[in-house]
């Protein structure tokens, strides 16, 4: 055994592994919940700075494309300037550009300013994680990677709550400044505490250098796919002649940029991760837990104010006793991970949030707050038992120096099938509505005998509240055809959640794929 791979054996951090997981997870945390909280503040971002809802949409757009990109490369970059002074560069920067973000007198400053903010926080996602694979002897990792969901699967299920409430009760602007405090501490301390293991210093010395083909396609590629996944719908999808010219771009540069990595010789990020079968199964899964959560949790708040009439708060705090719930469960799932085959707890939160989603499809115009609550924490539920696992069984047999690469695309699938998920959820919504109401109208005549009675009776309500006989019968028809456009809206919810669970399903004989291998160390009932 060399030197360097005797010291690469006996290294241990020189903190508790437990501080230094609070201390890295805070920094994705700060960065996952700011990809949410935005969202509930874009109209009063709009107000305030004298632009349409449409323009401030850049606002998160511009943010999703940086991120996304540098999510991608994050492994390259922390290899070649090395993984703590990268870390807290994002911290520091991801901080101050929050700052200038709540500073924003305009437009065009707060887009360029997420861009920044977005270029910086995704590195956080991939590098926090990358520390807690290193930071872990395999047979901790479960419970570490417990610490971790509470920032992946809770900071979306908060980010509209405390946003809601931020934006109701004071400024937007205060939805980017609570970041600084957070960002200060974690900078301070991730500089104490955390440190590069001898095989991450190593690599610093092999430094991969520039791939600049590679970096230029993967840009191209998830840059414009970022923007059609975020405009698409406000855009007309392929009626819009630049989504078409986005759409094309790409393809183009994501099938570029794969064919490039599979043949160069120094790659910007290396495909090799996906011959772990382990790896590529976890991404798969990841991914379609992604796709899943994200929808759901925009889903239910948009249809509690657009159909109901909640407000920001009340909407976001639909979602709050859902990240509660997994909190409670996740302990629970470690346990059951050290007698129960992982693929198995895999299998049993698909399976749960199946039916949770076809539970959610039941949507009625009278629904409650208390059915709501209801049914998004039984969705939560589902991802105690598939975030831990998952990220588990990802990890077990990948080699060391693949950990970099790894991490960073184990959260680019995470992340842009949330992207995905949003997009398809609001255009699935958009096109059940406008099918729904073409089916209900074709009983909307007078030749059909119920549309008649419907209309009578309202006549008589609207008689006995005090209307007037002059225009009595046009004033039963208008309430007829609203009553009629929110039925057809609350069925256009309802089909979509029963599609996601569908979803949901279907993913399930792909746990099965995992293989029974386990890796060394690893806990008693992990992937055999």
């Amino acid at each position: 055994m060399t030197d360097a791979a005797a010291a690469g054996a006996s290294w241990r951090p020189a903190y508790n592994p437990w501080l230094i997981a609070i201390v890295v997870t805070l920094a994705a945390f700060m960065e996952i919940l700011d990809t949410t909280i935005v969202n509930v503040a874009l109209p009063h971002i709009a107000g305030e700075l004298s632009s349409s809802n449409d323009e401030a949409t850049w606002a998160l757009t511009s943010y999703l494309v940086a991120n996304g990109i540098v999510l991608t490369i994050s492994g390259w970059i922390s290899d070649t300037i090395g993984r703590k002074r990268y870390f807290v560069i994002c911290i520091g920067m991801f901080t101050v550009c929050s700052l200038l973000c709540g500073l924003s007198q305009s437009l065009g400053q707060i887009i360029i300013f997420r861009l920044l903010q977005g270029f910086f926080g995704g590195g956080l996602q991939p590098n926090q994680q990358a520390i807690m694979l290193d930071t872990f002897e395999p047979s901790k990792r479960a419970a570490a990677f417990g610490v971790t969901a509470i920032a992946t699967i809770v900071a979306p299920v908060l980010g509209p709550t405390l946003g809601g409430i931020i934006t109701d009760q004071s400024t937007w602007r205060w939805i980017f400044f609570i970041n600084i405090p957070v960002g200060i501490v974690a900078v301070f301390l991730v500089s104490i505490l955390v440190e590069d293991p001898p095989w991450e210093k190593e690599k610093q010395k092999r430094k991969r250098g520039i791939d600049y083909i590679g970096l230029s396609l993967i840009t191209i590629g998830l840059g414009c796919f970022q923007i059609v996944m975020d405009r698409g719908e406000d855009e007309d999808w392929l009626g819009s002649g630049f989504i078409r010219v986005m759409s094309v771009l790409a393809f183009v540069g994501i099938a570029g940029a794969i064919g490039w990595l599979l043949t160069a010789k120094k790659p910007i990020v290396n495909l090799d991760v996906f011959k772990d079968k382990n790896f590529t199964m976890g991404c798969v899964l990841i991914g379609s837990m992604g796709g899943i959560l994200y929808a759901s949790a925009v889903i239910i708040p948009q249809f509690a104010q657009q159909v109901l009439g909640y407000t920001a708060t009340l909407s976001g705090n639909i979602l709050s006793p859902g990240g509660v719930v997994v909190i409670m469960l996740i302990p629970v799932v470690g346990q059951l991970m050290r007698v129960v085959q992982t693929r198995y707890l895999i299998a049993v939160g698909f399976v749960i949030m199946g039916f949770a989603l076809l539970y959610s499809s039941g949507l009625t115009p009278n629904i409650d707050f208390k059915t709501l609550v209801f049914m998004r924490s039984s969705q939560t539920a589902a991802l105690a038992f598939l975030f831990v696992p998952i990220s588990q069984i990802t990890y077990l047999t990948l080699p060391q120096y693949l950990r970099s690469d790894g991490a960073a695309l184990y959260a680019m699938f995470r992340n842009v099938a949330g992207s995905v998920g949003i997009s398809a959820s609001t255009a699935l919504v958009t096109q059940r509505q406008q099918t729904n109401q073409a089916n209900l109208s074709k009983w909307m005549t007078p030749f059909h005998q119920p549309f008649n009675t419907l209309v009578a009776d309202t006549e008589a309500g609207l008689r006995t509240i005090g209307h007037g006989a002059a225009g009595l019968h046009d004033a039963a028809i208008g309430h007829v055809y609203q009553t009629y456009l929110k039925q057809a809206t609350i069925m256009a919810y309802s089909n979509v959640f029963l599609a996601f669970s569908i979803l949901a399903f279907c993913v399930v004989p792909l746990c099965f794929i995992i293989s029974a291998k386990k890796g060394g160390g690893a806990s008693p009932g992990v992937g055999h």
